[in-house]
């Protein structure tokens, strides 16, 4: 099943499918609607805030389920169940937010976290799903093109979504307001249709046959265990992962904070949209790309590279003084986002023991996931420490100088002996 052209392009197409959620839930279309539709009703600055506690709410509970789900997947060969099940969920939380409106901020709130865990845990067990379809020597460029596609994926659907919002009139809707509940609609069935391919073309490996779902509880909790204790037994692993939670702290970061930052210093909310949409264009052939070259000179050099660019992005982000100067960085981070995430993908991939995929994909998500809280609070820190949010961003350069003084330590060569000994 290695190699198989028909699995490997379903499984690029369900990352086409999941990003509309990123770019029309977590990014432009759902943080706006919540704050002037749904908690309007609250009092100043109440809606910001419960959005925080909405987005911690959310990533607490997929941190604390994805070793443990990741674990029992694995040892019941039920990737493709798990992804199948967090999917379906998720698309059914984005149409049951065309049903929220004014004053309906605990639904509101409920519904994004209840998609956000579909997302997130159907991420992880899609990342397990790469060493199930591509070899060892694909996997930087299969990697690649899933973030590719889910570059322009997402970016389709914003752009159709966008224009659904911002052409209410035309295209017969009361308001805007009832523009964007059919957009979290479509997002929904956008993401169930172009799933179903991943669910139809991709076998996995199997798992251990037989036993009862509470035996499969019992032996993934067990499995999990295990991994805090066995991880030590792969150093290499272990050091890329310390590297990979700097460096995805300072991209994550980067994501979460770029909206603010840009209010902060006075930009437009057109011109905020419009750049993210240029980074989701300009990221589907970027993403490609980087993916070729890592396959050509080593998906390690790359990162750094990308990296790298991460560094420029961050100081050229702390002199940024108008709409010009954010489009071109808005074209930086399309040009290294997907690829530094696809390609931290693919050496994480060959760095974990056969068999145990899932496991080690819901490990890297826990602990990723538990130390993100690093880099925004670095940032508010610096923030009100300096009175400058441009200080803030500034101190997020640390974050990546870090992860790549880390990554120059790892020897991959040796990590993937270890993985296979």
């Amino acid at each position: 099943m290695l190699d198989n052209r028909k699995a490997i392009r379903s499984w690029i197409m369900y990352d086409w499918a999941n990003s509309a959620f990123a770019t029309t839930i977590m990014a432009a279309v759902m943080p706006i609607y919540y704050a002037s539709v749904a908690a309007s009703g609250l009092g100043e600055g109440k809606a910001t805030s419960y959005w925080g506690f909405t987005q911690t709410a959310a990533a607490l509970i997929i941190a604390v389920l994805s070793p443990l789900l990741g674990a029992i997947a694995d040892r019941s060969g039920g990737k493709k169940r798990f992804l199948r099940f967090f999917s379906w969920l998720g698309a059914a939380a984005c149409i049951g937010m065309a049903f929220v409106g004014k004053g309906d901020w605990a639904a509101a709130s409920l519904l994004v976290i209840v998609g956000m865990i579909g997302f997130g845990m159907g991420g992880t067990f899609y990342d397990a799903l790469l060493n199930d379809v591509a070899s060892d020597g694909m996997r930087e460029r299969v990697s690649a093109r899933g973030y590719a596609m889910g570059y322009l994926g997402g970016g389709v659907l914003l752009a159709v979504n966008l224009a659904l919002i911002l052409g209410w009139e035309t295209f017969g809707f009361k308001d805007s307001a009832g523009a964007s509940q059919v957009s979290f609609a479509m997002v929904g069935v956008w993401w169930v249709l172009f799933s179903l391919p991943i669910f139809r073309h991709v076998r996995e490996a199997g798992g251990t046959p037989g036993g009862s779902a509470m035996e499969s509880v019992k032996e993934g909790a067990a499995r999990l265990a295990q991994t805090f204790r066995s991880v030590r037994r792969y150093p290499e692993l272990f050091k890329f992962m310390v590297a990979y939670w700097f460096f995805f702290d300072g991209i994550n970061t980067i994501i979460v904070m770029a909206t603010s930052y840009g209010t902060d210093i006075g930009l437009k909310q057109e011109a905020l949209i419009g750049a993210l949409l240029l980074t989701q264009f300009v990221g589907f052939p970027a993403t490609w790309l980087f993916g070729r070259l890592a396959d050509r000179v080593g998906g390690k050099k790359m990162l750094y590279g990308a990296l790298s660019v991460y560094v420029l992005i961050v100081l050229l982000g702390f002199l940024m003084t108008n709409e010009l100067h954010f489009f071109a960085l808005a074209l930086l981070v399309g040009l290294v986002q997907g690829g530094a995430q696809s390609t931290s993908r693919a050496i994480y991939s060959r760095l974990i023991p056969p068999g145990r995929t899932a496991e080690f994909n819901g490990f890297l998500s826990f602990t990723s996931r538990f130390f993100s809280f690093g880099g925004p609070l670095v940032f508010g820190l610096v923030g009100i420490l300096t009175g400058s949010s441009r200080a803030a961003l500034l101190a997020i350069a640390l974050f990546f100088l870090i992860g790549i003084a880390l990554l120059a330590i790892v020897n991959l060569e040796k990590g993937w002996r270890e993985a296979t000994r």
